[in-house]
């Protein structure tokens, strides 16, 4: 197949810091060689340094969401599929955006569909989906280049356990379908009855059980196996129109054993192939 990979990395506004760290990290850890090795066309881009006012997390994250979309775009044009390694999980709506995916896939042990009106941190990552679903920071996203909210009953929202006492009262009134990894592709099915025809798959590395990967410090308990999720994403692959990916939130200072990297280089192999194969 003919990948993209696009790096974008930052964390809160941040180049190159915390979970920002981990986009190279994945690539140095032999990522673009697993991928090659399996006779994959391969090329890497950085976004580099966006935005007037590096540090400002508002201002910058929706920057690194237009460089986002401005990649991933070129790279559907050039029929490769686009792979996003970033650090916040915000970054999405710039892939979603170059894509022109209309539903979504949003692997995470958070359900990220706070609002500023409901979240109790002021946590733009927090707001990421509910951005995407069209829900909040409408100007902002209207700026990404391409950018189109995506309707919630397109929305699969998989293992989201940590959640706001405010996000699970919108989440009750919303039509986003919600599903344990294990369920996720049974579920998937309500998305093309909604309409859905291109699915951006959303992969917030927490997700995982940290009792058997830790991938930062926002930890929960719970969570499916590496195995588990690999098994889902492979079958998403192979009965559903994916359009492109974003992998987020790995933090390289907490995986202490680096068992990260391999765990998403075996992923990427296998759900590649499936989608090889679909």
């Amino acid at each position: 197949m003919k990948l993209a990979i696009v790096l974008a990395p930052y964390d809160s506004g941040h180049y190159r810091s915390g979970c920002g760290l981990g986009p190279e990290a994945l690539l140095s850890a032999g990522l673009v060689d697993a991928l090659q090795s399996r006779g994959h066309d391969l090329i890497v881009h950085d976004i580099d340094r966006v935005g007037d006012v590096p540090g400002r997390e508002i201002a910058t994250g929706f920057a690194v969401c237009s460089a986002v979309a401005a990649q991933v775009r070129a790279a559907c044009e050039d029929e490769r599929f686009p792979i996003v390694l970033s650090g916040n999980c915000l970054t999405a709506a710039g892939a979603v955006a170059g894509e022109d995916a209309d539903s979504i896939a949003w692997f995470d042990q958070h359900g990220d569909i706070n609002t500023p009106e409901t979240s109790s941190f002021g946590f733009l990552d927090g707001m990421a989906l509910s951005s995407i679903l069209g829900l909040c920071w409408r100007p902002m996203t209207a700026a990404i280049p391409g950018f189109r909210a995506i309707e919630p009953e397109r929305c699969l929202l998989v293992d989201a356990r940590d959640l706001d006492p405010d996000e699970k009262l919108l989440l009750d009134r919303l039509p986003v379908v919600r599903a344990p990894c294990e369920e996720a592709v049974g579920q998937a099915g309500k998305l093309i009855a909604a309409g859905a025809s291109r699915l951006h798959l959303h992969l917030d590395l927490d997700v995982h059980d940290p009792e058997t990967l830790l991938v930062n410090r926002y930890a929960t308990p719970g969570g499916p196996y590496p195995a588990q999720l690999r098994r889902t994403v492979c079958d998403l692959a192979q009965s559903f129109p994916v359009s492109g990916m974003t992998i987020s939130a790995y933090d390289p200072s907490v995986d202490v054993a680096r068992k990260v990297p391999s765990a998403v280089s075996t992923l990427l192999v296998d759900f590649l192939a499936a989608l090889r194969k679909s």
